[in-house]
Formats: structure tokens, sequence, C-alpha cells
């Protein structure tokens, strides 16, 4: 974290664990790194309460997988890809598990 300095700004949309969020927050008030957004936490849904106050910290809910949007565009790949099966025609999404 220390080597993006005081204007650096932490991204994580990947997983929680991936940052030491005790280190982040201290690094955080300390004007160590300049800032943060984060969608994902490590003990979610719990969010260390230390990052609401900051001013610097962009905080959002990690629920980009259950949009309407993109449950409706799995339902409709589903269904392609049942169609297809059933019609023998090759596949949207095929797997080859035998690469």
């Amino acid at each position: 974290m220390l080597a993006l300095g005081e204007r650096g700004i932490i991204v994580n949309v990947g997983r929680g664990s991936h940052i030491d969020e005790k280190e982040l927050v201290k690094c955080l008030i300390e004007g160590k790194v300049g800032g943060a957004g984060l969608d994902v936490f490590k003990n979610e849904p719990h969010v260390p309460k230390e990052l609401f106050a900051l001013d610097n910290v962009v905080l959002s809910p990690h629920s980009a997988a259950f949009t309407s949007e993109s449950l409706m565009d799995n339902v409709k790949l589903v269904a392609g890809n049942l169609e297809a099966f059933f019609s023998k025609k090759p596949l949207i999404t095929p797997v080859n598990i035998f690469d």
C-alpha cells in the first residue's frame, strides 16, 4: 500500500481478503494512501466502521453479479444453451472438459 503513496488510490472489486483492512484504515487515516474504492470486504457483509467516516473512501455493496440485468442475461443464456442442445446445434457456451 505504501508504494501507492499519498496520492494513490486502492480499488478492490475482487476479494476482500486481498487487502489488509486494518492496515488500509491506518494508511488512509494517516494520509499514507490517498483513497480507496471498495466493493468487497473481508467479512462481508460487515464493513469496518472506520471506513464510513473517511472522506477519501467510496464504498459500494458487492452486488455486481446479482443485478436484474445480469440475472436476465443468465436466464437467456441458459435457455439458449438448452434450446441448442435439444436441437442438436452447437451450444452458445460450450465446455470442453477434455482439453
